[in-house]
């Protein structure tokens, strides 16, 4: 059985270490990416996307908290964020990509958090994990050095931006529904915990 040591309210622990760590290297990330040190920033963008589920579970193990569901979400938008505003700046991508997609990230958290006080949780779909997937994909293929994978890079966020605009609709279709399920049914807005589960889906 999971060893559950940690409460809601608390704010040291492991998970949120490894959280603050991966906000600290997607910062970094984004340095490296505008000092155009292509090298470096693949490798530690291969760290930090291959990192990006710790966190959670360590936190499943040892206790959620409402500080690592603030945290855990701001890291992965910090991450994809800063990486495509760094490859906008250096003009590997269009600007309408970075836009497109942290417009959409904008509106689904504050989508998600108008939700969440009506007492709807809205979990990630098959359609959100897809679209973190391939834009990740896009994001590495832009790091590599050279122009061998450009194209490629370039034509895969495009695809990732089809996908984040296609998952956020759904999501909205989704949580709708579910409000107004439980508008009829009278349902009573869920605890402290629930608003976490919901924080923390992606």
């Amino acid at each position: 059985m999971a060893d559950k040591r940690f409460g809601p309210t608390a704010l040291a622990t492991p998970a949120n270490a490894v959280t603050l760590a991966r906000i600290l290297g997607s910062i970094g990330l984004t340095v490296l990416i505008l000092a155009g040190l292509f090298e470096w920033a693949l490798a530690v963008f291969i760290v930090l996307a291959l990192s990006d589920n710790i966190d959670g579970l360590i936190a499943r193990r040892q206790g959620a908290t409402r500080s690592g569901a603030f945290l855990d979400p701001l890291a992965d938008k910090v991450l994809v964020g800063g990486a495509l505003f760094g490859l906008a700046v250096q003009g590997r991508v269009a600007w309408a990509i970075f836009v497109l997609v942290m417009v959409r990230e904008v509106a689904v958290s504050a989508y998600r958090s108008y939700a969440v006080r009506r007492g709807v949780s809205v979990p990630a779909s098959w359609w959100g994990k897809v679209k973190t997937f391939v834009t990740l994909s896009g994001i590495g293929l832009l790091l590599i050095p050279g122009d061998g994978t450009r194209d490629v890079g370039v034509a895969v966020l495009w695809a990732a931006v089809v996908l984040t605009w296609v998952s956020a609709i759904e999501l909205f279709v989704r949580a709708e529904r579910s409000l107004r399920e439980g508008t009829a049914s009278g349902s009573a807005p869920p605890g402290e915990m629930g608003r976490e589960s919901a924080s923390r889906a992606g």
